[in-house]
């Protein structure tokens, strides 16, 4: 009777959950149709939770953790996982820098039970990409080591400073992990450190990897395939919401400028960022960016100055995060019907049998199809109608003056 009453249950003794029933085969017995309209709904659920005016950690160093073992010969991923990652690693790399301009990111690889360092926190994506790319030329061997891998990305994010956001993303194909002592330190360890640890798993939900991220409050995914796969890795492109441990304060950036003295030609120098570089080392060079605090020289922005320590952005590299504070409110899902018959931004005719569901922007009433919806929200980041409509820029440019007033 006592077992009876108990309202709490495991899973096992529970009914069946008939979890295959959600994906379907379409008229031709292919499946991509299920997998496609799951993606959508989850870009759907995404839009719905951001909101606007929130707080969010900007200046992001995230390391990414893949797995380099035997899992990740197989096949299920074509032509392999290995192959698969690394080429969508190219892509969530380009993403999150045009995304994240002010931000590093890191790569670390899990092989033979050690964590081996790809890649240094950095904010150039060409040195990430050719990193990358090295990949392919390792021996996948052995067991992973999770907890080896968050102890060398912790050693580095625990010295960031606190106004900066700190993140782990881990790639895992296997479903163990030979640890050299309790991870269960290691996760309490970053957790207190307010760093936020995410997972995408290649096979299965693993229960240690869904216990940390619940943690420390990050996102635990399980692939369907390479297009969900590309889903779930771009979805940590935009930033997360800052952690109750990220400090307030005000950073010292500089803008440098790579003007010389009038009548005078440009004088050759050496860029310090690659000075101390073996596999591109510096050469003599008239163009650049100098550091206006110690005017050290470099090729390429942002970057931190090695010489005084300064951040140096420049103007488009701020202007290109303000989107993320501002989203595109979230659009009306409607049933098809008559009265919109074409996609104000693509032009496309609306169908029955194709469009079942249309969206309609409540500001400028204009209706959009479902590829134009995502487009916009993902990649636009403005609406179509309330940017080109007179009336609507018009109104909207006055609210906008009435709010700086108040």
């Amino acid at each position: 009777m006592a077992d009876e009453e108990d309202p709490k249950e495991y899973r096992w003794e529970t009914g069946y959950e008939k979890t295959w029933e959600a994906i379907k085969e379409d008229e031709r017995g292919l499946l991509q149709s299920s997998v496609a309209e799951i993606i959508q709904k989850a870009k759907r659920k995404r839009q719905a939770e951001k909101k606007g005016l929130s707080r969010l950690g900007m200046m992001r160093h995230l390391y990414v953790i893949v797995d380099c073992t035997e899992n990740m010969t197989m096949q299920d991923l074509k032509p392999t996982r290995l192959v698969c990652t690394t080429k969508l690693l190219e892509v969530f790399v380009e993403e999150f820098f045009d995304q994240n301009p002010i931000s590093q990111m890191g790569f670390i690889a899990l092989k033979s039970k050690r964590a081996e360092k790809v890649s240094d926190l950095t904010g150039s994506s060409r040195k990430h990409i050719k990193a990358i790319r090295g990949l392919a030329n390792l021996t996948l061997s052995g067991e992973p080591s999770l907890q080896n891998g968050l102890d060398f990305a912790l050693k580095t994010l625990k010295l960031i400073p606190a106004h900066a956001s700190r993140e782990i993303l881990v790639i895992m194909g296997s479903l163990t992990t030979c640890d050299p002592t309790d991870i269960h330190a290691t996760i309490d360890a970053l957790k207190l450190e307010g760093i936020r640890c995410s997972v995408i798993s290649l096979s299965a939900e693993v229960r240690i990897c869904k216990f940390m991220t619940r943690e420390t409050s990050g996102l635990y995914s399980v692939i369907l395939d390479d297009a969900h796969f590309r889903d779930q890795l771009l979805q940590h492109v935009e930033p997360p919401p800052a952690a109750k441990t990220q400090e307030n304060s005000l950073i010292k950036m500089g803008f440098p400028h790579g003007q010389a003295e009038e009548g005078k030609d440009p004088a050759l120098t050496l860029c310090m960022c690659h000075l101390d570089s073996t596999d591109e080392p510096s050469h003599l060079s008239v163009g650049g960016y100098q550091c206006p605090q110690c005017l050290s020289k470099y090729c390429e922005l942002p970057i931190e100055c090695v010489t005084c320590g300064l951040t140096l952005v420049s103007a488009p590299h701020l202007a290109r995060s303000y989107h993320h504070l501002f989203p595109v409110a979230r659009f009306l899902e409607l049933e098809f019907h008559q009265q919109a018959e074409i996609c104000y931004a693509c032009q496309k005719t609306f169908s029955e049998t194709l469009d079942k569901m249309i969206y309609q922007c409540e500001t400028c009433k204009m209706f959009f199809c479902t590829d134009c919806d995502i487009f916009i929200h993902d990649d636009l980041h403005t609406c179509v109608g309330c940017s080109t409509i007179p009336a609507t820029v018009a109104s909207l440019q006055n609210s906008a003056f009435g709010r700086a007033l108040h």
